[in-house]
């Protein structure tokens, strides 16, 4: 192995589908940086790594619990289960990233320390503010852990520089770096129809849990419809709200109105994408979404809180429309104030460009160089 290409252990716990594109676009990026890279992961995310033979994979399985107890308990045997996997490859890495592993995994992060490695922590959301948004009772145990994890990590990875307050970490900022390992395949992603080619379509896709707002998104569609009755509504993503919000539907009598597809294979996306005359995403709390990205690329515009990483990509009215917060009034308000508004195209077009200039896979390939020599030469 040459010296300038290290070998990177990639740590992450458990994932579900949502986080296979970042964990994916993360390893394409280190591959032509790092000698081997090391992929400790589970669930979903190791179903779809496991036959992947330019890495090694390990793969560790994750069930949650039902009450609060069996959580704790079983959350903790799970953590347990990256000890012999660490030990075993610790001596074939140089550095270790955890990714989607700021949900508190301190006993892996530890040993990782405890076995002499640099540990780089990466934030692609924060799942304290995820747990705040969903009323979880563990909420304070899990931010006092991932505050351990911050303070035991020699770099901290985030998208923005809005995130250094957002998520609390004004303390460690003599370490944290700021990159993003999002790019596009234009190739896929890109404009088939033109928003005068469209229906008028507005939809949300992701997961369907409390962090987002969609719920307040399902609550905001009868006050659109108010003065804009013949706008529908495509709700793509699956997720534990799913019941909720059909019963929703029904009870609003809307199902003519709104079509809930459920999960949208990312080979379907662009498609939807592109019949969509408007995107919508209300969460609380983000990172950097790549559905936002992918629908720029798609020229659809899109309509988002001014949270996480968004406003750096989004300037309202240029790339896209922001809304102050995400009540069902304010985002019915800021739906109808997108679509009627009388540059909806030169907007969709210029967030087009946007994207096409600073998501290809050269540049994120050259900001995780930049990244890796910090790291390196701490």
């Amino acid at each position: 192995m040459k010296k300038d290409r290290p070998n990177v252990g990639i740590v992450t716990f458990p994932i579900h589908e949502s986080g296979i594109i970042p964990l994916s676009n993360l390893i394409n990026i280190l591959r032509p940086l790092s000698g081997h890279i090391h992929l400790i992961t589970g669930n979903a995310g190791y179903a779809f790594f496991k036959g992947n033979n330019q890495i090694h994979t390990y793969g560790i399985k994750h069930k949650g619990g039902t009450n609060t107890l069996s959580r704790v308990i079983k959350y903790i045997w799970t953590q347990l289960k990256f000890l012999p996997i660490l030990i075993k490859i610790t001596r074939e890495v140089d550095f270790f990233i955890f990714f989607f592993s700021d949900e508190g995994l301190l006993i892996p992060m530890l040993t990782a320390k405890l076995l002499g490695k640099n540990v780089v922590l990466a934030l692609p959301a924060s799942s304290v503010d995820c747990s705040k948004a969903r009323k979880d009772v563990l909420w304070k145990s899990l931010d006092f852990l991932v505050k351990i994890n911050c303070a035991l990590s020699d770099k901290i990875m985030v998208y923005s520089e809005r995130l250094i307050k957002e998520y609390g970490l004004e303390k460690h900022r003599n370490k944290i770096l700021v990159t993003r390992q999002h790019f596009l395949d234009f190739n896929k992603f890109r404009v088939e129809k033109r928003l005068s080619e469209r229906d008028d379509v507005v939809g949300y896709i992701g997961r369907l849990s409390e962090e987002k707002g969609i719920l307040n998104f399902v609550r905001a569609i009868p006050k659109v419809l108010e003065g804009r009755g013949e706008v529908t509504f495509l709700i793509g993503g699956d997720g534990h709200l799913r019941n909720s919000i059909e019963e929703y539907i029904d009870k609003k009598r809307l199902n003519h109105k709104i079509k809930v597809s459920g999960w949208i294979p990312q080979e379907r996306l662009p498609t939807y994408l592109n019949e969509l005359k408007l995107l919508v995403l209300p969460s609380y709390t983000e990172g950097l979404p790549n559905i936002i990205l992918q629908a720029m690329a798609c020229g659809t515009p899109v309509l988002a809180t001014a949270v996480g990483a968004i406003p750096d990509i989004i300037r309202n009215e240029h790339t896209g429309f922001l809304m102050k917060e995400n009540s069902p009034q304010c985002i019915a308000e800021n739906v109808i104030r997108a679509l009627d508004h009388p540059n909806l195209q030169p907007i969709a077009n210029e967030a087009s460009a946007l994207v096409e200039r600073e998501f290809t896979y050269e540049a994120a390939v050259e900001r995780y160089k930049r990244v890796l020599n910090l790291v390196l030469h701490r």
